[in-house]
C-alpha cells in the first residue's frame, strides 16, 4: 500500500498511482488531523474527494505517531496528551477521538488506537502496554458504529512470545474484519522481527486480512507474505526514489552515480512503468544531478511500480501454487 501520509503519495498524482496498478494508499491520521483538520476534509466531502483517490483509503489511528513524534506525551487511561511538532500547542487524543477522526474522514480501513511498544521495553511494560491496547481496542469498537469502515484491531507484545500470544488472543475475541500486526520494525534486529511476525501471524484467524505495519524491502515483503501476511505499507520506495536508490530486477542502483551519465537504457528494461518506457538513465541522472522536480515524479513512479508488481508476482504465485518468478539478488541472502 502506497504511503499517502498527508493525503498524497509523495510525487505521484492519482493518475500516477492507477497506472502501477495500486488499488489502496494509506493515510495519516495524526498529520491529518492536525493539518489540515479532519473537518475541513470531511466539509470538503471526505478524503477520497479531498485527494481525488476514488478507491479504498486505510488511515492509522495515528497513535505510533502520537508517540514516536512527541517526547513529552501523558498517557492514562482516557487517552493520551501530546504536543503538536508543527508549533507545539496541546492536544488530546483518545479511543473515542481517534474514531471520530477517521470516521470524518472517510477512510474505508480504519485502525483501533493502541500504545505502540517501544524497543526494547522488559515484559513488564510490554504486558501493562499491551493490556491498555486492547481496552482501547474494545472502546474503538463501540465508539464505531457504523457499517461503511472496517475497524482493524492491532496487536501488539512487543518482542515477547508469550505476550504476543496474549495480546493475540485478547485482540481476535474482539472479532475485528482484520488485524494488524503492530509493534515491529522500530529497530529490532531482522530476526526478531521475522520470529515475531511469524509468530503472530499464525494467530491470527486466516479468512481475515492480516496486516503488517511499517514493513518493508522487498525481502520483507516475500519472507512474511510466506508467513501468511496479506498488507503491507512502508515509505521506502517512495523515499528511496527521492534519493536516487532505485529497485530493479537484479538488484538496486543508485542513478546519481557517474557510471550512468551516458547509460542510454532504461532504470529496468523488465519493468513496464512509464518512466522505464520512456526515458533513459542518462536523462533521469541528469534530472535529480540539476535538481529538477520532475525527477522526483519519475522515480518515485519506478520504484512504486515496483513494489506493485513484486506483490503481484507473489500473489501470482500463490494463486497458481508455482514458484516465486521474480528474481532480486537479496534473496540469495
Amino acid at each position: 500500500m502506497p504511503v499517502g501520509t498527508q493525503a498524497t503519495v509523495k510525487a505521484m498524482t492519482p493518475e500516477n498511482l492507477q497506472s502501477i496498478g495500486a488499488q489502496i494508499i494509506l493515510g495519516n491520521t495524526y498529520h491529518l488531523y492536525l493539518r489540515p483538520g479532519h473537518e475541513l476534509i470531511q466539509s470538503l466531502g471526505g478524503l477520497h474527494k479531498f485527494m481525488n483517490w476514488h478507491h479504498p483509503i486505510l488511515t492509522d489511528s495515528g497513535g505510533y505517531q502520537v508517540f514516536s513524534m512527541n517526547k513529552l506525551t501523558k498517557v492514562i487511561e482516557e487517552g493520551v496528551t501530546f504536543k503538536s511538532h508543527i508549533d507545539g500547542s496541546s492536544h488530546f487524543i483518545s479511543p473515542e477521538k481517534a474514531i471520530e477522526i477517521q470516521k470524518a474522514l472517510g477512510a474505508d480501513i480504519i485502525m483501533a488506537f493502541d500504545e505502540p511498544t517501544p524497543y526494547p521495553s522488559d515484559i513488564l511494560t510490554t504486558q501493562k502496554s499491551l493490556q491498555l491496547t486492547t481496552r482501547w481496542a474494545r472502546r474503538c469498537k463501540d465508539a464505531l458504529q457504523t457499517e461503511n469502515q472496517s475497524l482493524f484491531g492491532i496487536v501488539q507484545g512487543g518482542m515477547h512470545p508469550s505476550l504476543r500470544k496474549e495480546s493475540a488472543e485478547q485482540i481476535t475475541a474482539l472479532d475485528f474484519p482484520g488485524y494488524a500486526i503492530g509493534g515491529l520494525s522500530v529497530g529490532e534486529e531482522k530476526h526478531l522481527m521475522n520470529d515475531m511476525t511469524e509468530l503472530t501471524a499464525a494467530l491470527l484467524p486466516k479468512l481475515k486480512p492480516r496486516y503488517l505495519m511499517g514493513v518493508g524491502t522487498p525481502e520483507n515483503l516475500l519472507t512474511c507474505s510466506a508467513m501468511g501476511v496479506d498488507m503491507f505499507d512502508c515509505v521506502i520506495p517512495t523515499r528511496n526514489a527521492r534519493n536516487g536508490n532505485l529497485f530493479v530486477t537484479d538488484g538496486k542502483i543508485n542513478i546519481r552515480n557517474a557510471q550512468y551519465k551516458n547509460d542510454p537504457e532504461p532504470i529496468d528494461s523488465n519493468c513496464p512503468c512509464y518512466t522505464c518506457q520512456n526515458y533513459s538513465r542518462a536523462y533521469l541522472r541528469h534530472l535529480i544531478m540539476v535538481g529538477e522536480i520532475l525527477a522526483m515524479n519519475l522515480l518515485t513512479v519506478h520504484n512504486s511500480a515496483f513494489y506493485q508488481n513484486w506483490m503481484k508476482n507473489i500473489r501470482q504465485a500463490i494463486e497458481e501454487d508455482i514458484p516465486f518468478a521474480f528474481s532480486w539478488q537479496d534473496m540469495a541472502t
